[in-house]
C-alpha cells in the first residue's frame, strides 16, 4: 500500500486555556504531536504531512529533528476538512490516514489494524470507532436499520435523542482512497461554527454508494486532549502502561503511583524504584540499580548495582558499576562518574569526570574537573574554576588526598599521589608525591580567655554605674 499520512495539529486548543499551542503540550516529557508522529513512523508512509496553525514556527522549530515532516500552514482555522482540502497537494499517489495530532496514546497496532481492515474489506473510506459512555465531545457514529454507517453528527449539534440512540462515538483516524479527496469540496460550511468539518464526508460518501466503515478501536487510544483535565488522564494512563511495562521486565517500584517513567527510559532487571522518582528524557539504569524516593535522573546512564540515595538529581551524567550517589547530591550535566566511586551527601558535580573508588562523600563542588583513580576529596573541598570571564580545569591524579576545607584555584594540577593539608588554598601545581601546605602558622596566646572575660567584666560594671 502506497501511503501517505495527515496529521491535523492546527487547532487553538481554547480550552487549554494556553500561550503553548495545544499539541506542544507535554505528556511523560515528549510533546502530543510527538507521539502521533512516532506511531505513523514505522508504517513508514511515502509522505507525512503535518497541518500546522496555532503557534506554527514553534510546532516546526520543537519538531525540527523530524527531518521527514511537511509542514502545510492552515492560515485560516476553517476547521478539519479545510485543513485536509490544503494538504491535498503535499500528497502522493496513494491511500490517504489521517489522524490527529492530540491523542498521545495511539499506537502503531491500533493503526495497522485499521489499515489491514480496510484493505480486506475493500473500502473507499474507513475509521476508527469507540463506546464510552463516561465523556462526550465525540461526534455520535449514525447507522441506518441495516448497521451500515450513514453519518457522523458532532456532538455539539446532536439532538437528545440522537446522543441517547447513538453511542458510537467517532475516533477521527480515518483511512481514505485518493477518491474520496476529491469529495472534500463538496462538504459545507457548518452554519453554525462556521467550519468546514471532515465528518461530514461519511455522509457524502455513504450518499454516493461508495463502500465504508467504522471499526471499533481501544477507547483509551484513541481519546483526545481538549482541557488541562484530559491532559493529566491520558498523562497517568501513559505512565501507568509504561511502569507496567517494566514491572513485566523485572523492575520493582515500591508505589507505582507515584514514579514517573518517560517512554524512552530503559531500566534492568532486579532494579529497585522507590516513591517519588522520576526518570526522565532517554535515561539508561542498568540491572539490580536502586533509586530511593525524591531522585530525579534526567538523560543520564547508570551502570550494575549504581544506588541513587535520596533527593538526589542527575542530569546528563553517566555513571559506573557499583557507584553509591548521594544523599542531596548534584551532578549536573557532562559530569563522568567512574565505577565503585562515592559522591556523598551535598557534594556537586559538573562537566567533571571522577575516577574508579574516588570518594567525595559531603560538602564537595567539583567543577570542570578531571580526578583520577582511588582519590580522597574531604569535606568542604571546592575547585575555584570560574575567574568572572573564563572556566579553567583542576587535575587531580590518582591516589591524591585532598585535606577538607580546600580550595583548588584552576587552572591547578595535583601530581599523583600527593596530599594537600586541610584548609589550604592551592593556586600553584603541585608535584607528584609531595604534601600542599598553604595557611597562616598557628599561635597559641595563653591567657587570652581570662584576658578577655576581665574586659567584659569591667564594661559590664561601667554600663550599670
Amino acid at each position: 500500500m502506497n501511503l501517505n499520512v495527515v496529521i491535523l495539529a492546527a487547532g487553538r486548543g481554547k480550552r487549554m486555556n494556553s500561550l503553548v499551542p495545544k499539541v506542544l503540550h507535554e505528556v511523560s516529557g515528549r510533546p502530543m504531536l510527538q507521539y502521533a508522529v512516532d506511531a505513523v513512523k514505522t508504517l513508514k508512509p511515502q509522505k507525512t504531512v503535518v497541518i500546522i496553525g496555532n503557534g506554527a514556527e514553534a510546532v516546526k522549530k520543537r519538531m525540527k529533528a523530524e527531518d521527514h515532516l511537511s509542514f502545510v500552514i492552515q492560515k485560516k482555522l476553517l476547521g478539519t476538512g479545510d485543513a485536509l482540502a490544503i494538504a491535498r497537494k503535499e500528497l502522493k499517489k496513494g491511500s490517504v490516514l489521517v489522524l490527529n495530532g492530540d491523542c498521545p496514546l495511539i499506537t502503531t497496532g491500533t493503526l495497522k489494524m485499521l489499515l489491514n481492515k480496510h484493505k480486506s474489506d475493500q473500502n473507499m473510506l474507513s475509521f476508527l470507532s469507540f463506546v464510552d459512555n463516561s465523556i462526550s465531545g465525540y461526534g455520535r457514529i449514525v447507522r441506518n436499520e441495516n448497521g451500515s454507517v450513514v453519518r457522523i453528527v458532532e456532538d455539539k449539534h446532536a439532538t437528545p435523542i440522537e446522543k441517547k440512540r447513538f453511542n458510537e462515538l467517532n475516533g477521527g483516524v480515518y483511512i481514505m482512497e485518493t477518491e474520496v479527496l476529491g469529495y472534500l469540496n463538496k462538504i459545507r460550511k457548518n452554519s453554525f461554527s462556521g467550519e468546514y468539518y471532515l465528518t461530514d464526508i461519511v455522509d457524502i460518501v455513504a450518499k454516493a454508494g461508495k463502500k465504508l466503515e467504522a471499526y471499533n478501536g481501544p477507547p483509551e487510544e484513541i481519546r483526545g486532549v481538549n482541557t488541562r483535565e484530559e491532559l493529566f488522564k491520558i498523562s497517568d494512563m501513559l505512565r501507568k502502561r509504561i511502569i507496567a511495562k517494566w514491572m513485566g521486565k523485572g523492575v520493582t517500584f515500591i508505589d507505582p503511583d507515584t514514579s514517573f517513567v518517560h517512554p524512552l527510559v530503559s531500566i534492568g532487571k532486579d532494579t529497585i524504584i522507590y516513591p517519588n522518582t522520576y526518570l526522565e528524557g532517554s535515561s539508561k539504569i542498568g540491572n539490580n540499580c536502586i533509586v530511593y524516593p525524591g531522585t530525579r535522573i534526567n538523560n543520564s546512564i547508570l551502570g550494575v548495582g549504581v544506588i541513587i540515595k535520596d533527593n538526589t538529581v542527575i542530569e546528563e551524567s553517566r555513571i559506573g558499576g557499583g557507584t553509591v550517589i548521594g544523599p542531596f547530591a548534584h551532578l549536573r550535566p557532562h559530569s563522568t562518574i567512574g565505577r565503585n566511586v562515592k559522591i556523598g551527601n551535598f557534594v556537586e558535580t559538573k562537566k567533571s569526570s571522577i575516577g574508579d573508588g574516588t570518594k567525595a562523600s559531603h560538602l564537595t563542588y567539583l567543577g570542570d574537573a578531571v580526578v583520577g583513580r582511588n582519590v580522597n576529596i574531604g569535606a568542604g573541598t571546592i575547585t575555584c574554576n570560574y575567574d568572572g570571564e573564563n572556566k579553567f580545569n583542576t587535575i587531580i591524579e590518582s591516589d591524591v588526598f585532598i585535606g577538607s576545607d580546600s580550595q583548588l584555584v584552576a587552572p591547578v594540577k595535583i601530581g599523583k599521589g600527593a596530599y594537600v593539608a586541610a584548609g589550604a588554598t592551592i593556586t600553584k601545581n603541585v608535584p607528584a608525591g609531595s604534601l600542599a601546605i598553604s595557611r597562616t602558622k598557628q599561635q597559641n596566646l595563653k591567657g587570652w580567655a581570662e584576658r578577655k572575660r576581665k574586659v567584659q567584666k569591667s564594661r559590664s560594671a561601667i554600663v550599670r554605674k
